[in-house]
């Protein structure tokens, strides 16, 4: 599994497009998100598919989710908003 680069986000373009709408994250990279200064997200790309990795918890380790189909991803903006709510 490796990071994602930007050809390989291309498919989930408007689920990019809603991330970068929160004005909490800063898109330091393509598809790398920061909350201030700590990482926040990152995707990548296994023949598995897409993935991304979120930190939930400030502080706390990169949990790994699945972003492949649109079920995959409103579960991902489900725990993205849970994340930056709290």
């Amino acid at each position: 599994m490796r990071h994602a680069r930007a050809d390989d986000l291309v498919p989930i373009e408007p689920l990019l497009a809603d991330i970068r709408r929160r004005p909490e994250l800063t898109e330091r990279s393509a598809g790398t998100f920061y909350k201030k200064s700590q990482a926040f997200l990152h995707f990548h790309e296994d023949p598995a598919g897409l993935f991304a990795d979120i930190r939930l918890t400030p502080g706390g380790s990169f949990t790994r989710m699945r972003v492949s189909t649109k079920a995959e991803q409103r579960a991902f903006m489900a725990a993205v908003e849970k994340a930056l709510a709290g």
